[in-house]
């Protein structure tokens, strides 16, 4: 953890407010990046922190009005780092005290550092903190903040350990998502945590939010966290996606990857076929598995007023699952009749009609379908395989969200059902596959005007209650209902310019305000913003590539029981290695 070279001393600031830490005059002030990870060194703890903010100093409104001559050298390095100084600002984000360690061992440490000289014995000491520091220690939120002058030094490989775990533990579920802006040391998501909660992918358009959904449903899958269905808008995650690029490439998608473990169903078999796929299971919808909650959620697709949406629950109060079918099949005279009879507009009723016609036009809905679709997606998700839904070209709004709610909000019944059993009878082999749901352009189901009457938004506020969870793609984060926005336990963000997007992706967050900065100075490819739930602390990573080389680290191999000694075996020795 120690690290050769300290970059600089605290000079002022406060819990809420984070650090000022000013630079040594060695230091370059061109080295310290926004989202850089850094440890101060207090006297009892150790300090995690990022870097927010940078600024330059002089000691003297003089250097600023008379400053040297561009090429007088030597009276620039003569001010430097005493006229003219580098200032940069720390949040602190978790703390390690020394009382954490055992007491036997800091006697030890007094022990062999007693009769050193006092700057030798507090290197040591530096040293055997470091050397007894072992994993299984807790780190701990802030609660305070280090003393003046306490020293900041780069973050090393130890500390991203310490933090962040690393991939091959396998006590954990861990998933690299990238590295450090500035280091060669990978950053782990743990996937436990991670599917516990709802989470979302966050970014503007070409920021790269589809490979970055990709890398975590392959993470996800690689490590059994959970089952995955993925409502698959633009047929990106199923076989093979485009890359972006002056060149026409493609990367390969989950079903290439893991071949036993994924399956495509599709809404459109003539575009999957046409695109190479030919063990695609064709999936069909019907009338009679719409309800009113779905037509509800498609108000502003259809155009369909208040007085409309009345008279569909009449139309179901007297046909039940099959209204949409019997409403279709009537005519001016028997809509007449049924109005006289039920009390209903025939008006508000024929507009109905009219504009629920449109959902001929989608090539997978029938009037009914011997054959339950829905239960098959169910029996393959029980048995632990991961589905993907393309819609191929039927991915209009209208389309994608209709099928999308009568599908999910049938999984989200059974598995409550499911659940309820489950806690009915104890009985571990009862309890449900933790699930999760994957859904591009959430703002369209999540915002508030809508949040309440899909089934997406009792998902994202149930959490974990029923094994159901969410991963929501979005580039308009601001469009979610902000109760919704809360409950999202890990938010992996890229590149943001719009304001309010920035400002709903810290809903919730505490020191949220802190953390603007290091968002709005993203690249605008392949860096992202962790936080939340299955990260200890917020970091800026350079997001892992997803190339050949991952495809061969991540591809389909069964983990057998040898294997699993062997890497506690490697687990153990990398400890060794590190000081642990």
């Amino acid at each position: 953890m120690a690290s050769e070279k300290p970059l600089g001393s605290v000079i002022q600031g406060s819990l809420s407010e984070g650090l000022e830490v000013r630079l040594h005059p060695d230091v370059s002030v061109e080295d310290m990046r926004v989202g850089k990870f850094l440890v101060v060194r207090g006297r009892r703890s150790y300090f995690f922190c990022l870097l927010t903010d940078v600024s330059l100093g002089a000691a003297s409104q003089r250097i600023l009005a008379n400053p040297p001559q561009p090429e007088d050298d030597f009276l620039q390095d003569v001010l430097s780092g005493g006229g003219t100084y580098a200032t940069i600002d720390l949040t602190p984000m978790l703390m390690l005290t020394f009382t954490d360690i055992d007491a036997s061992q800091n006697a030890a440490s007094r022990e062999n550092t007693e009769n050193q000289p006092e700057k030798q014995q507090k290197d040591t000491s530096l040293a055997s903190f470091d050397a007894q520091t072992s994993a299984n220690l807790e780190l701990r939120p802030v609660k305070t903040i280090p003393s003046h002058f306490s020293q900041v030094y780069d973050a090393t490989e130890s500390d991203f350990r310490h933090v962040f775990g690393w991939e091959d533990d396998p006590h954990r579920k861990n998933f690299s998502i990238g590295k450090p802006l500035d280091m060669d040391v990978p950053v782990c998501l743990d996937l436990e945590r991670f599917v516990e909660r709802s989470n979302g992918v966050f970014g503007k358009s070409g920021t790269g939010k589809s490979f970055l959904t990709r890398l975590l449903l392959a993470g996800t899958i690689r490590k059994q966290a959970a089952v995955n269905l993925i409502f698959d808008m633009h047929s990106e995650y199923g076989w093979e996606a485009p890359c972006e690029g002056k060149q026409l490439t493609t990367v390969k998608g989950l079903r290439q990857l893991f071949p036993d473990r994924v399956k495509i169903y599709t809404l459109d078999p003539v575009s999957t076929r046409r695109r190479g796929i030919r063990d695609a299971q064709e999936l069909r919808l019907s009338y009679d598995q719409i309800e009113i909650e779905d037509i509800s959620l498609l108000r502003n697709e259809l155009n369909l007023s208040e007085a409309s949406l009345e008279n569909a629950q009449i139309l179901y109060n007297e046909f039940s699952w099959a209204w949409i079918v019997e409403l279709l099949g009537m005519d001016n005279e028997e809509i007449e009749a049924f109005c006289e009879n039920r009390r209903g507009n025939k008006a508000s009723i024929m507009a109905l009609q009219r504009k629920l016609m449109r959902l001929d036009q989608l090539k997978y809905m029938r009037n009914a379908s011997a054959h339950n679709y829905v239960n098959q997606i169910l029996e393959d998700l029980e048995s632990g395989k991961h589905v993907v839904i393309e819609f191929g070209s039927q991915s209009d709004m209208l389309s994608y969200m209709l099928a999308t709610n009568v599908i999910a909000r049938r999984i989200h019944k059974a598995y409550v059902e499911k659940t309820e059993r489950f806690l009915q009878s104890k009985d571990p082999s009862d309890r449900p596959r933790q699930l999760m749901i994957t859904i591009e352009e959430a703002h369209r189901f999540l915002d508030p005007s809508t949040v309440r009457q899909t089934i997406f938004g009792i998902i994202a506020r149930e959490m974990r209650k029923y094994f159901v969870t969410l991963l929501v793609v979005d580039q308009r984060p601001s469009g979610i209902d902000s109760e919704v926005m809360s409950q999202v336990g890990t938010r992996i963000t890229a590149l943001l310019n719009d304001e309010k997007d920035i400002d709903a992706i810290f809903t919730g967050v505490s020191g949220g305000q802190n953390l603007r900065s290091v968002l709005a100075k993203l690249d605008s490819k392949q860096q992202a913003l962790i936080l939340g739930h299955a990260v200890p602390m917020p970091v800026v990573v350079q997001t892992r590539a997803y190339d050949s080389q991952f495809y061969e680290e991540i591809g389909d191999t069964q983990w057998e029981q040898e294997d699993t000694e062997t890497l506690l075996q490697a687990a153990d020795a990398a400890r060794a290695d590190l000081g642990f």
